[in-house]
């Protein structure tokens, strides 16, 4: 009997024992992972989702928002509406005609039709320009001026290596260089493609030259083709080199009466000589001459040298065309 009473106290003992371990015993890693896991996540979760959510705003720049980008064009500059492209080179360079002035009386000046060959009438345009946009009431009412400074532009690239003006300094010395530079990219003598007299090849001094394979053949005369056909200028003024002269247009029908008129006002004002035609070698698919057969009057200047813009003569004979056609 005391045997039996002492092994019910030894259960009962055991059963008290393992009643109070187990209610003060933490949970275990087995009841831990059986608790199911909310789906919001751990707080490293959370971090991550308002990392990713934070990385679609915009970028900050300096403490501030970054500007809301626009798919609409820009209003063009003052300076970009007073300039045009009229065509590409054979590389792909914009010839750019520069406008001044608003009047029904439009007058082109034309220089670098002949490249590097004749950089220095390139850079007489360029002067042209600086010298209107410094002095816009150069310019009368009736009166608009087109300055294409540099025709053949690939030609010039040959020497300089610019974009827009440059400076004596900036063109090569290589003798070279500059007889490559009067040509375009296909080598063609761009003043021996247009429609006047055209052949495919022509004179340069003793020299053959290509014409191109037809009038018109090459972009960049087709560039001045357009704009003169679709603009109707009033006259034409082209500069070459050299020898020192102003020479009048004409294409098999004579001078107009209004090309003998611009030729002795530039003449009279600038010093230079005035010629009725040019007497030195047969020149075909003249770009002057092309002008007057489609009744618009046109002169060539030939400049003295071919390393100086002759500034001050030059000036002179188109202001004294501006004040005729300003009337």
């Amino acid at each position: 009997m005391k045997k039996i009473i002492a092994l019910f106290a030894v259960i009962i003992a055991l059963g008290l024992g393992f009643l109070y371990f187990a209610a003060n015993m933490p949970f275990g890693e087995q009841s831990v992972n059986q608790i199911s896991t909310p789906e919001i996540g751990s707080p490293n979760q959370l971090q991550d989702q308002t990392i990713n959510q934070d990385s679609q705003i915009p970028e900050i720049n300096d403490g501030q928002p970054a500007e809301a980008t626009s798919s609409e064009p820009t209003a063009p500059t003052a300076e970009e509406k007073d300039q045009t492209t009229i065509g590409k080179s054979v590389q792909g360079r914009d010839i750019i005609a520069y406008h001044f002035g608003a009047g029904a009386q439009e007058i082109i000046l034309v220089g670098g039709i002949h490249g590097g060959y004749a950089w220095n009438t390139a850079l007489l345009g360029y002067e042209i320009i600086d010298y209107l946009k410094a002095n816009p009431d150069a310019i009368g009412a009736n009166a608009k001026i087109t300055v294409i400074p540099a025709l053949n532009i690939d030609g010039l690239n040959k020497v300089v290596d610019a974009a827009g003006k440059f400076s004596a300094a900036d063109i090569s010395a290589s003798p070279t260089a500059r007889a490559a530079g009067r040509f375009n990219t296909n080598n063609v003598d761009l003043n021996r493609n247009f429609d006047c007299d055209w052949k495919e090849t022509g004179l340069w001094q003793s020299k053959t030259v290509s014409g191109g394979t037809a009038a018109f053949s090459e972009p960049e005369t087709a560039a001045i083709k357009n704009y003169v056909q679709e603009n109707k200028p009033a006259a034409v003024v082209a500069w070459y080199v050299s020898g020192g002269g102003v020479y009048a247009s004409s294409c098999g029908n004579g001078i107009l009466p209004e090309t003998q008129t611009i030729l002795d006002l530039y003449a009279n004002a600038s010093g230079y000589p005035a010629h009725k035609n040019f007497e030195s070698y047969q020149v075909s698919g003249d770009m002057t001459d092309w002008f007057a057969k489609n009744g618009i009057p046109a002169i060539g200047i030939l400049l003295k040298t071919a390393d100086k813009t002759e500034w001050s003569q030059n000036w002179a004979g188109i202001n004294a065309i501006l004040k005729y056609y300003s009337e």
